[in-house]
């Protein structure tokens, strides 16, 4: 963030800006606040964007002293901004990009967020990242070092939760490195094992409420549980470093996890 060395004279700054981004519905551009609030040109709004450099940084240092940094739960998720009508040559923040919206892949821009809830349910947005093509990066590989970032910045989740897009073996892998646990949606196609040499696709079994332990392909122990939704059953597995924590956790455990990761969903 740009430090001030003598008050600011700018028409637009960042308070303002946001309370327009809360307050817009629809139509977000420097016209239209310029529109709306009068006394303020959008020259004066393009001048603010082009001029400040918020990172995610920026971000932690705003809302870390809000929450208890240590033993909640970070949740990952991405949404996608449409930009139907932007040019894939002309910005390498334009790709297309899987919409849950949209149930189909869409022309846009990707924010990746991790959101933290603390033991008091407390939570907020901790760390971004916006999908940049010229990094030569995945979403998993953000992922990765935004987690890194929070813990260097000095949160201490318990838990790391996310969906099934980012339940890969690297990124299980590299929580279990971290010494944390996690809840991570995965495909009715993954395999586990009941009984050592015998694998079988985790949509096979017959899966009590209170979960069941499996061994993980290429893993390890995992607790999985099943949550029926719309039309079709959802798998989620649980872990925890400690294997006697990791067979005592209940499904009261698994559906509060559970509902704080969709917290980041209404976020979205």
């Amino acid at each position: 963030m740009r430090q001030l060395t003598k008050a600011s004279t700018a028409q637009c700054n960042c308070s303002l800006y946001t309370l327009y981004l809360l307050a817009e519905p629809r139509y977000v551009s420097c016209v239209r606040l310029a529109e709306i609030l009068e006394t303020v040109s959008h020259d004066s709004v393009n001048r603010f964007l082009l001029r400040e450099r918020y990172t995610a940084a920026d971000l932690f240092d705003e809302v870390k002293g809000e929450v208890n940094l240590v033993g909640g739960s970070l949740s990952v998720d991405d949404s996608v901004e449409d930009k139907p009508y932007r040019d894939l040559e002309k910005s390498a923040f334009i790709g297309y990009f899987w919409s849950g919206k949209h149930n189909r892949s869409v022309k846009g821009i990707n924010l990746i967020t991790l959101y933290y809830t603390d033991l008091a349910g407390n939570a907020y947005p901790v760390n971004f990242r916006i999908y940049d093509k010229r990094e030569g990066k995945t979403k998993n590989d953000y992922f990765r070092e935004m987690v890194l970032e929070v813990k260097q910045w000095g949160l201490e989740p318990r838990w790391v939760t996310g969906d099934s897009w980012y339940s890969s073996l690297e990124n299980l892998k590299f929580l279990r490195n971290e010494k944390v646990g996690f809840l991570f949606g995965i495909a009715a196609n993954r395999k586990v094992s009941l009984v050592r040499g015998q694998v079988v696709q985790v949509k096979t079994l017959e899966i009590p409420k209170s979960g069941l332990m499996v061994y993980l392909k290429e893993f390890g122990w995992v607790k999985v549980f099943c949550q029926p939704f719309q039309h079709e059953p959802r798998y989620y597995i649980l872990y925890r470093p400690e294997l006697e924590a990791l067979e005592q956790l209940s499904q009261a455990d698994f559906k509060q996890l559970h509902d704080e990761h969709w917290q980041i969903e209404c976020f979205h």
